[in-house]
């Protein structure tokens, strides 16, 4: 593949819900400019995009294909995108260095779930966006009905048909042009040869209503076009594709395609209308490229996925990292289609690439000239909330399970690998069931390494409910010297303190030297309570009496003596259970605002607020973080995808007694196990 200059690139972005045809359609774009000669099917797993033998098994993407094809003297690099919600974090990383998102959509159910989120992302970046309907030839499509449900649910928003369906569902067999005011007839054996016809009567009037309302809404985008549009004059198709130029450019209107990657019909003028219309990469005078993708392979090594802001990046120069202000030596760049490499001698401003084996790079970095840094924003990836505990089947893995997982987190960057040190557990989190369950493929597909994955354990806490005073005596007697330790003490509820030492000795019945070795084991005693083991919070110590030996005392026997005394008070002192509370934050649209309150009462949780947004409610709620192990599953199933959660540790609370005795009883057969 020859070099681009900037003028001649165009990086575009395919979005939406799964089953849209977002592949099917990267399939039709490889055939149709001539880079394939059969259209592989996702049903055959023969595909060019999603060739990792995970989205072949799972008939679903999971991770951004870069696609690119050359058409009409211009290079088109295709990203194509996840449409399912586990993997939206691919998704924004493309967004971020695409000049165009094209949301493709099913003619049949129309705009869904994960359309709607993309489309409020690339709202957010103003970033230029086209509509492509798909599958206008299955039974129940239908290109009216999809283009009304646009318009209802973003009225703000100016959607411009720039084609229009010939023919419905099975009869679908071409589209008319509005601009070109063209009818293209399409061969029916998907070869996506087409007859150009003049507009058949019956469309006349539909065409030129279309027409006219085309040209209100870009003429504004030019001056002398709207002058012209102003004065009656009509427009002709060159001030059509110079005002859609820039009204496209500018956000004033959304275009709307549409086709069938199925049938091949549309496929061409998409093309034609990436060529002609989708903005030109903006090209900045500093040597600059924005790493927005990491892919690890054990065999290539670490693979990463650059876009070039900027100057042109070559093979053996160094790059300098500015995001983690490092220089390192870049390889041989390529580009990449599916899992095809091209090799290139350099990477021109605008153009996408990617190179391997660099060691320190991670997704969102920053490369440029050491003479000249750049920073620029870099990726903001959704948070994940669903956890669970992950460990190595086989016991001699724990060591390649660590630094592997280090490495398939580099890969995705929604991933978070993190250490209980309270349960002792290792816990991965991620945004879905299906991302983590894929990941377990992964980690045995790729690096031979198999774990089991469960729900994590709560870090529940004890406490007591009254004051005790108690007594603690280590004492032995052996040849030589012996050990003697001797100590009361007073435990109590502290108010709002985690732990509180004191001292109340008199007459130096403990000498001072041996108080801090007091301290020590009474620390070293409140990691184990009495009730099923968990750490003892909230109490306040104090040393009130004792008694030492001479000769036999050590600080060894007063911290054993002080170990004792507490284990014993504990017990006396009513032990309770705490637990973890959370603050939670739900936005979700008002229609599904009862079910998620009721549900967030029967996870026994507190309401604390609710604030309504434009197009969300905002539900704040205090939640025991029990009942939150899976609330990302939940979530999604009560809000059909729509609804979103944030979360963090907000205090410990007693458990209420009703429950405390079961969960007590369950704790106790899980710990013995």
């Amino acid at each position: 593949m020859k070099t681009y200059d900037a003028e001649h690139l165009r990086n575009v972005c395919l979005v939406g819900h799964g089953g849209g045809g977002k592949t099917s359609l990267t399939e039709s774009f490889l055939f149709n400019s001539g880079v394939i000669k059969r259209v592989g099917k996702i049903a055959e797993g023969n595909t060019v995009s999603d060739y990792l033998p995970e989205e072949v098994k799972h008939q679903v993407s999971i991770s951004t294909s870069l696609i690119p094809i050359e058409w009409q003297g211009v290079k088109v690099n295709v990203l194509d995108t996840p449409g399912y919600s586990d993997f939206y974090g691919e998704v924004k990383s493309a967004l971020r260095v695409a000049e165009c998102g094209i949301l493709v959509l099913c003619g049949v159910t129309g705009l869904e779930v994960q359309a709607e989120i993309t489309w409020d992302v690339m709202e957010e970046q103003k970033l230029p966006r086209v509509i492509f309907i798909n599958k206008l030839d299955r039974q129940n499509a239908n290109f009216d009905k999809v283009l009304e449900q646009l318009k209802s649910t973003y009225p703000q928003t100016r959607f411009v048909p720039l084609q229009i369906p010939i023919g419905q569902e099975a009869s679908f067999n071409g589209l008319i042009d509005i601009i070109e005011n063209k009818a293209y007839e399409f061969d029916a054996h998907g070869s996506g040869n087409y007859l150009l016809k003049g507009v058949p009567p019956e469309y006349k009037e539909e065409i030129g209503r279309l027409r006219d309302q085309l040209a209100e809404a870009v003429a504004e985008a030019d001056d002398d076009i709207l002058t012209k549009y102003l004065e009656g004059e009509g427009l002709n198709k060159g001030d059509f594709q110079i005002a859609l130029r820039k009204a496209l450019k500018q956000n004033l209107v959304v275009p709307v395609l549409c086709g069938s990657a199925y049938k091949n019909i549309g496929i061409a003028n998409i093309l034609n209308f990436v060529a002609d219309f989708v903005p030109r990469p903006d090209v900045m005078a500093e040597k600059a490229a924005l790493v927005f993708k990491t892919l690890a392979d054990p065999y290539v090594g670490k693979m990463s996925f650059f876009r070039v802001y900027g100057g042109k990046f070559t093979a053996e120069s160094l790059v300098y990292n500015s995001t983690r202000d490092l220089e390192e030596k870049m390889g041989q760049p390529f580009y990449l289609r599916g899992k095809s490499q091209e090799p290139v001698s350099l990477v021109p401003a605008g153009d996408i690439a990617v190179v391997a084996k660099l060691q320190d790079v991670k997704t969102g970095d920053m490369l440029c000239g050491k003479e000249h840094p750049v920073k620029l924003p870099g990726i903001d990836f959704p948070v994940p909330y669903l956890s669970v505990t992950i460990e190595p089947k086989s016991k001699g893995d724990e060591d390649k399970l660590g630094s592997t997982l280090a490495r398939l987190a580099e890969e995705d960057p929604t991933l978070r690998i993190s250490k209980n040190t309270e349960t002792k557990e290792l816990l991965l989190t991620g945004l879905g069931e299906m991302q983590l369950e894929i990941l377990q493929e992964k980690l045995s597909r790729k690096f031979g390494v198999a774990v089991a994955m469960k729900v994590p354990r709560v870090p529940y806490r004890e406490t007591i409910r009254k004051a005790v005073k108690v007594e603690g005596k280590h004492k032995k007697q052996t040849g030589g010297h012996g050990q003697y330790g001797h100590v009361w003490i007073n435990l109590e509820p502290s108010d709002g303190k985690e732990f509180e030492f004191a001292e109340d000795i008199f007459g130096g019945s403990v000498p001072k030297q041996y108080i801090p070795a007091v301290e020590k084991g009474i620390r070293e005693a409140m990691t184990e309570g009495a009730m099923v083991g968990y750490p003892v919070t909230d109490i306040k110590v104090t040393l009130c009496d004792g008694s030492y030996h001479a000769v036999d005392s050590s600080e060894m026997a007063f911290k054993l003596a002080a170990i004792i005394a507490f284990r014993k008070g504990v017990e006396l002192a009513k032990p309770i259970l705490l637990e973890p509370i959370v603050e939670v934050e739900v936005h979700v649209p008002e229609v599904f605002m009862g079910d998620v309150i009721g549900d967030l009462n029967a996870k026994r949780g507190k309401i604390l607020g609710l604030v309504a947004t434009e197009r969300y409610q905002v539900i704040r709620a205090h939640v025991p973080q029990a009942e939150m192990m899976r609330y990302a599953i939940d979530l999604r199933s009560l809000t059909q995808g729509r609804g979103t959660f944030s979360m963090e540790f907000n205090q410990y609370e007693e458990v209420p007694d009703k429950l405390s005795e079961t969960l007590v009883s369950k704790l106790k057969v899980a710990q013995s196990h």
